[in-house]
């Protein structure tokens, strides 16, 4: 496998990484029908954990297997596949080597008291994906949460053993918590923040939602006003969650959020294409449909990546 040269200027923007860390973020980037695009497109499965099983996968019965995920991650040509270790567990060995895999570290479930602060348990550990031969490992943080410095304390020791053993690091940033509303969580001001911290923190693949013109904070709203910062459009906003990830040096993914129509679907991957993001990471939009519906929908996301839709 060459890497093409748009993966190896994406790679040389790891200033201070290991070969090992850089070979896995290249094995990502090169593996399915994006690979060596620079765009990519992952299928994260940790819904089941969040939200309990038949919230997840009654839709689709099929999805409760978890080799359904591992099939059609491959099937449908993605760069990776992203899950808890249970899931991966169970088929790490029948796969082996067929899909790069991220091994998420921290999960919360939905049957925490809502009174309590939003965090997440450290579930899995570094040399479980080093075991299981994940290409990565994935963690979520939430900004705005009374919980949040905790989790970058957590992180930040984690992505260092990682790293150390040549595996990068996935942070989910997921603004949630006492000091935002629902409106702030998703709000463009709240979402650039939170790759930035991500960045900060050392990720080499940001994940973040879309967010919307909502300007949540007093103090920032001024300054976008004052600076006419252009968050008028999806791709517009996506291009500034970009420049907050140290100008696009950052490898950064949005996620596909609840189940909708595959129009909203596209209409988000050419919001992220436009804006300059590297790509989706789509889990409920994808497992929840029937097989074929959600191969045909991840074949068109592809293409609309490669700018042909």
């Amino acid at each position: 496998m060459r890497a093409t040269r748009i993966v190896q200027k994406i790679l040389s923007n790891y200033e201070a990484d290991c070969p090992g860390v850089k070979a896995n973020l290249c094995r990502i980037l090169m593996n399915g029908k994006l690979g060596g695009s620079g765009k990519m497109i992952i299928l994260p499965v940790d819904q089941g954990f969040e939200h309990g099983a038949a919230r997840s996968f009654a839709p689709n019965p099929a999805a409760y297997d978890p080799h359904y995920h591992y099939q059609l991650a491959i099937d449908a040509g993605l760069n990776a596949f992203a899950s808890p270790l249970g899931m991966l567990e169970a088929g790490a060995d029948t796969f082996a080597g067929q899909i790069p895999t991220i091994l998420k570290v921290n999960s919360a479930n939905s049957l925490i008291p809502n009174e309590a602060p939003k965090d997440q348990a450290i579930t899995a550990s570094v040399d479980d994906a080093l075991r299981i031969g994940a290409s990565a490992i994935g963690f979520t943080i939430y900004p705005g949460s009374s919980m949040g410095l905790d989790m970058f304390e957590e992180i930040s020791a984690m992505r260092e053993e990682a790293a150390a053993k040549g595996l990068p690091s996935v942070i989910w940033s997921y603004p949630r918590g006492e000091a935002l509303d629902s409106d702030g969580e998703t709000a463009i001001d709240i979402a650039a923040y939170a790759a930035q911290i991500a960045a900060l923190l050392g990720a080499h693949i940001i994940k973040i939602k879309l967010s919307t013109d909502h300007l949540s904070l007093p103090a920032a709203k001024k300054v976008y006003e004052d600076e006419k910062i252009d968050i008028a459009t999806q791709a517009a906003r996506v291009k500034h969650c970009m420049d907050a990830s140290f100008n696009g040096r950052r490898i950064v993914v949005f996620s596909g959020g609840a189940k909708k129509g595959t129009d909203s679907v596209y209409d988000d991957a050419r919001a992220i294409r436009d804006g300059g993001g590297n790509g989706s990471i789509i889990g409920r939009n994808t497992f929840q449909r029937e097989r074929s519906d959600a191969l045909d929908m991840l074949g068109k996301l592809v293409d609309i990546y490669k700018g042909k839709a």
